[in-house]
């Protein structure tokens, strides 16, 4: 019997990382990891401290990745599971940070009382000890891993001071890297707090309806079907469908819609959502994990780990930049001197000043902490970013295409005239088209089911459905085998006649979207629906323009008349009407080659191909819509349309504070360098400006949040 030597299960784990705060700790963990038989490959998220590694689990389990994680210094747990181990105390922590900084201000007031100075020295060897704790010990797990991290370069310029006889200056670096440290870890848990935030918005129990009974139970316990009890001022628990009741529901949570929105019996609702005065029975539609806010949570956590471009051009940078900067350090350390230049002490020195300063933390964490920072604030307001790539592309957006239906005007179509041809009745003529209809999800084809169910019209029965996309449908409706759809599509089949010419001219005149209808192959009537403009389409369209959109395009199926005239009543400079949906691809790909970087806007199902075409596909009223939050690049919850120029304003905004971090970051550096290669910097001041310059990044990405 024949037997597999070699079987390979791949496998791919998330884990959670405590302790990965610079691509220093990544560039450790890459070197330990990489040493396990069976890893495939890995990839870090410092911001999210989430390390995600493909590997075979034949050869290699979690618990080995955990173990080796733990060498590195650092602690390992998978994903939504509870960490192992003990977390530092932060209390112990920020105590041995408060004791070094004491003591290094009893040393210093003992020197400039003239005291022994051995005194002195003893009590800078406190602070040094008790502000140095934890960077020894993570620079010995970095000296193990043969990594030079900047717990590891502090060290060393700490030991080197005490062996200048610098015990002053060296116990100061130590405390002031240790509360630097401390400070920006706080920073870095805030930007990280902004995406948790997100998981607080839905409650954990729920009031679950059975035979008549009440109970409050954990929502992980209640089902699909199962039927639930919003309370006025609650939160709603879960994804479903209201079967009794009526209330306004606060939806800014999840949608940043800023007015509540009126619910009844077979509305949607969403977990996490807050109900207004009434109370609501709400049947569960979707468990927790599958709900839209868990949705976009989990969207959001995939979008902070996707790198910007931004991101990868400081990421080669910093791989040069430092090992560069050590090169120099040594050479500033013993060339001069050992050509009699200055002496040893000196030169040593400003070598180790260029050690503090040759990590580039700053600079690598500028970009992800900005980009973070803004997919949190976005989210709050209802925008989901898919990434920082997608935020980048964003930003350089000068035309915007949009769709019309449901997306430029209010997509609540009805029907406003019924014109008969060929002797046909009105009556006849929606009853035919309201049948075929009946099979359609088409917005157009639902206003005429719905003004043909008013009119109490009967339907009759339909075989043989035949979507025809972007054109209509066909079908046989009772004995009669009957067409409805575009002008377009009647003229492909050659059943227009100079009657239904003249009746199609007149009737669209004022803007109205046509629908034709042939019975047995000769046309019957034209049945004209209209669509009213959002009310913030035209301000929307305006900002646009404010925010340096050059070019404002509608792209649309409908025909020109009605296309025209809702292009008018919100200002666009280009109509493209009559379109299929390979033709709008068509028109966004000539958009981009005229305008440069263009971005679609529709509702994420029907014009997939074109939002797939854009640089940037935005969906509107992706709330609850599974296609629309998996196929676009930005996700509208809320069918507003001002989140767009938000959206948009909040891109640049962002791109602008990425590129000052980076500007900041490298021209810091590039001050201290020269100042220590000119022997004017110290090493307190080293320390201040590089652990002072990530703060400083922190901070300003941080503003975001309120952008």
């Amino acid at each position: 019997m024949a037997t597999c030597e070699v079987c390979e299960i791949h496998a791919e784990s998330v884990f959670k990382i405590e302790g990965m705060d610079c691509h220093e700790e990544v560039a450790i963990l890459e070197r330990r990891l990489k040493k396990l038989t069976g890893l495939e490959a890995l990839d870090a998220d410092v911001l999210a401290q989430r390390l995600k590694i493909k590997y075979d689990a034949a050869k290699l389990s979690t618990s080995t990745i955990a173990e080796a994680v733990a060498q590195t210094g650092m602690r390992a747990w998978l994903e939504h599971e509870q960490p192992v181990g003990h977390a530092p105390n932060a209390a112990t922590r920020l105590t041995l940070v408060v004791i070094s900084g004491i003591a290094v201000a009893i040393g210093m007031g003992i020197e400039l009382s003239g005291l022994d100075h051995r005194l002195a020295v003893a009590v800078y060897a406190a602070a040094i000890a008790s502000g140095a704790v934890y960077s020894v010990r993570r620079a010995i797990h970095a000296a193990r891993s043969l990594a030079l991290d900047i717990n590891v370069l502090m060290l060393v310029a700490v030991c080197g001071a005490m062996a200048l006889g610098e015990w002053g200056e060296g116990a100061s670096v130590v405390f002031l890297f240790a509360l630097a440290q401390l400070l920006e870890a706080r920073a870095m848990e805030r930007a990280r707090g902004a995406i948790r935030a997100l998981m607080d918005l839905a409650p954990v129990d729920a009031i679950r309806m059975r035979g008549g009974i009440e109970e409050r139970v954990p929502v992980d316990d209640v089902r699909v079907g199962d039927r639930v009890l919003v309370r006025p001022g609650e939160k709603i628990p879960l994804d479903g469908r209201i079967a009794d009741g009526r209330s306004a529901v606060n939806q800014a949570p999840v949608t940043g819609e800023s007015l509540p929105v009126d619910k009844r019996p077979g509305d949607e609702v969403f977990a996490g959502t807050i109900n207004g005065r009434g109370a609501l029975d709400v049947i569960v539609e979707r468990l927790r994990g599958d709900s839209t806010i868990a949705r976009i949570i989990h969207l959001v956590e995939h979008a902070q780990a996707e790198r910007a471009p931004s991101q990868t051009f400081v990421e080669r940078f910093a791989r040069v930049y430092t090992p560069a900067v050590l090169v120099l350090a040594v050479l500033i350390g013993f060339v001069p001197p050992a050509f009699g230049t200055g002496a040893w002490a000196d030169w040593i020195y400003r070598a180790l000043v260029l050690l503090v300063i040759s990590c580039p933390c700053a600079l690598v964490i500028s970009t992800p902490v900005s980009v973070v920072s803004a997919l949190a604030a976005a989210a709050r307001k209802g925008v989901l970013i898919k990434g920082g790539a997608h935020l980048e592309r964003l930003a350089g957006v000068r035309c915007v295409a949009f769709d019309k239906t449901g997306t430029l005007t209010r997509g609540e179509l009805h029907v406003v005239g019924v014109a008969p041809v060929n002797g046909a009745s009105a009556q006849r003529i929606l009853q035919l088209a309201a049948s075929i209809e009946s099979r359609s999800e088409h917005p157009i084809g639902r206003a005429i089911l719905a003004h043909a169910l008013d009119e109490q019209l009967a339907l009759e029965p339909v075989q043989r459905f035949e979507a025809l996309p972007g054109l209509g449908a066909e079908a046989l409706v009772g004995e009669s085998t009957v067409l409805i759809g575009s002008h377009r599509l009647f003229e492909e089949r050659g059943i227009c006649s100079a009657e239904v010419h003249a009746r199609v001219e007149a009737f669209g005149a004022d803007g109205r979207s046509l629908v034709m209808v042939a019975a047995s192959g000769a046309p019957v009537g034209v049945i004209g629906v209209a669509d009213r403009p959002r009310e913030a389409a035209r301000d929307a369209v305006q900002m646009l323009r404010d925010h340096g959109v050059v070019h404002v395009a509608l792209l649309t199926g409908d025909h020109e008349p009605a296309a025209r005239t809702l292009a008018s009543a919100v200002g666009v400079d280009e109509v493209r009407s009559g379109l299929l949906p390979q033709d709008k691809v068509a028109a966004v790909r000539a958009l981009r080659d005229r305008h440069g970087t263009t971005a679609m806007i529709g509702d994420g199902v029907n014009d997939a191909p074109a939002l797939a075409a854009a640089d940037v596909g935005i969906a509107m009223g992706a709330a609850g819509s599974d296609a629309a939050l998996e196929t676009a690049d930005v996700a509208l919850m809320a069918d507003e349309l001002l989140k767009i120029p938000y959206a948009l304003r909040l891109s640049r905004a962002t791109l602008r504070n990425i590129r000052a971090n980076i500007a900041f970051s490298i021209a810091l550096k590039a001050v201290f360098l020269v100042m220590a290669v000119l022997g004017v910097a110290t090493l307190w001041m080293a320390v201040v400006a590089d652990m002072g310059a990530s703060l400083i990044v922190i901070a300003n990405a941080l503003r975001l949040l309120r952008e």
